[in-house]
Order: C-alpha cells, then sequence, then structure tokens
C-alpha cells in the first residue's frame, strides 16, 4: 500500500528542513500543505521553499494562485488528490509537509461539503460585526466550535465570519465538516498508509527561531514584499482614505502581512508592527502546538 508521510509542526519549527531530508532519503516529491504558499506573489513571508530547495526535490502546490484568486481546504484536497494518485504510480512514498490544519485533515481525513450560507445569513454575521466588532466574533466561535478556534486565526474576522455563517446555517458545528473519511474508520484513511512526523522543540527555542526568522525575512525583502502586494491588490495604503479590514483578501489577511498595512496607513510605527508579527506568529504557532497534539493520538506520531 502507498505510504503518505505527513510532516507537521509548530510555524517556525523546521518543517521544510525535514520534509526535504525525508524526501532525499526516500527518492520522492513533496506536495506542500501551505495555504499561503500557494501565492506566487508572497515567497518571503509565507517562507515558501527556495528555488535552491525545489531543484533538490519537486514541489507540488507552490506559487500557483494569484493573489485575489480563492482557494479553500476542500479544493486543496481536490488537487492534491489528484497529484497523489500520479505520483504514487511513481512513487512508494510522498512527503506532505505544511502548517495550514485544515488542509492536512481535509486529505488526510476528508472533508465534508461545506453547505451553501444564504445571504440573509451571511449579511446578518456581517451586520453583528460591523457593530459589536472583532471580540464578538472571537467570542462566538469560541462558544460555537471550540475545537477550530485552536486552529483558525483568531485575528483573521473574514474566517471567524465564515465559522459563524456555517454554524448558523447548518446546525452543526464548522469543525464537523472535517471529520468524514474518504474511505474513512473513524474519519482515518485506508486506501493508504499515513505516517505523522511531528516536528517539535522546546518552546523557548521555537519563539526564538521565530523571531530571528522574522528578522532573516525583513532582511530578504518582507517590507517591500508586502507594500507590492497590498498595490496589486489595490488597497489604499493612504490613511485618509477609508478602508475596512474585514474586507482584506485571505491572502493577505494573514500574519506577517496585515500588520504592515498599519504601518503603511500610519497608524502603527515600523517597530511596532514588527513586534506585532512576531508575536502573532508565536500565537500561531501555540495554537498549531494545541491543535496537533489534540487531533493525533500519540501513536500515530
Amino acid at each position: 500500500m502507498p505510504r503518505l508521510v505527513v510532516v507537521i509542526g509548530a510555524t517556525g519549527v523546521g518543517k521544510t528542513a525535514r520534509a526535504i531530508e525525508l524526501a532525499r532519503e526516500y527518492q520522492c516529491p513533496i506536495i506542500s500543505a501551505d495555504s499561503r504558499q500557494i501565492y506566487s506573489d508572497l515567497p518571503i513571508g509565507t517562507a515558501a521553499p527556495t528555488p535552491e530547495e525545489r531543484q533538490q526535490v519537486p514541489h507540488y502546490l507552490v506559487g500557483f494562485k494569484t493573489l485575489n484568486e480563492t482557494y479553500n481546504a476542500g479544493q486543496f484536497a481536490r488537487d492534491a488528490e489528484a497529484i497523489l494518485q500520479d505520483l504514487f504510480q511513481q512513487h512508494d512514498r510522498v512527503v506532505l509537509v505544511g502548517g495550514s490544519m485544515m488542509y492536512v485533515d481535509a486529505l488526510c481525513k476528508g472533508l465534508d461539503d461545506i453547505p451553501d450560507v444564504p445571504n440573509e445569513v451571511r449579511e446578518a454575521v456581517r451586520e453583528e460585526y460591523k457593530d459589536k466588532g472583532l471580540s464578538w466574533l472571537q467570542g462566538e466561535v469560541q462558544q460555537l466550535d471550540p475545537n477550530y478556534w485552536q486552529e483558525v486565526d483568531q485575528q483573521n474576522p473574514q474566517r471567524l465570519m465564515h465559522c459563524i455563517e456555517v454554524c448558523r446555517a447548518s446546525g452543526k458545528t464548522y469543525s464537523e465538516f472535517g471529520k468524514k473519511g474518504k474511505p474513512n474508520q473513524g474519519g482515518q484513511r485506508t486506501d493508504m498508509d499515513i505516517e505523522y512526523v511531528l516536528v517539535e522543540r522546546p518552546r523557548e527555542e521555537l519563539y526564538k527561531r521565530i523571531n530571528l526568522r522574522v528578522d532573516k525575512m525583513l532582511e530578504e525583502g518582507l517590507l517591500e514584499e508586502a507594500r507590492r502586494a497590498f498595490e496589486l491588490l489595490n488597497i489604499p495604503l493612504d490613511g485618509e482614505v477609508a478602508f475596512d479590514y474585514a474586507t482584506l483578501p485571505n491572502s493577505v489577511n494573514t500574519v506577517g502581512y496585515k500588520e504592515f498595512l498599519h504601518y503603511f496607513r500610519g497608524e502603527w510605527t515600523l517597530e511596532r508592527a514588527v513586534e506585532m508579527i512576531k508575536q502573532n506568529s508565536r500565537h500561531y504557532a501555540k495554537r498549531q502546538i494545541t491543535w496537533w497534539r489534540s487531533q493525533f493520538k500519540k501513536q500515530d506520531l
């Protein structure tokens, strides 16, 4: 039976390096399960594999979308599935690596089809957000779906609103749409072996690595990359022009980019924006660690 080797872990922990080691050992390619590395215009801030790394080992599902294109876990699962079926004709093993938890779940355990949300539900949630703010969204998601709260970007209004919309429209938690195997036994696939490789480091070391990685990204041109991305998306950088942060496209509504928008618009200093990137990265890493440990039994890793 073919085997999918799934390399998981917190942001900045060293998943890419470990995945390349395994891929070279098994002489197989890598599929990326990172919801931001799909964008071709964001190689620095998403820590996408470098051209040198991609020359060492073929990578799939990296840098194939533009900033204004949408993409979700269901689409990823379908694309990755098609690639896997082809690769397993040539390789006994394939490596999957990434920190996007819903992407990994979608491929390894399957996803139920997320229902369409009626316009009236969507508009009602948006109006409540406008009236009550981000803290209301956060409280609602915590109450409606505690499991998804551990995984979601808790500062991303669009993702929080989508969770609330789906919960209200379906009467189920958002997380329930990630529990259907294909085919499955208790949510686990039976058409391939899945081996999870969890990359871990002591928390103090991980946080230090995250801080140093942000500094390195800045040296490589992250600030300029972020400015260019906002300009490509026609997002006003002039603080005098009104802008609703809830309308940020998903591609840039993420750690490493949205903080710089506050700086470009004159709302934060550069020093504060950089510190917030480091802080939000550490918080995201903590949520990832909690998620992986809750999702996978010790014997699975």
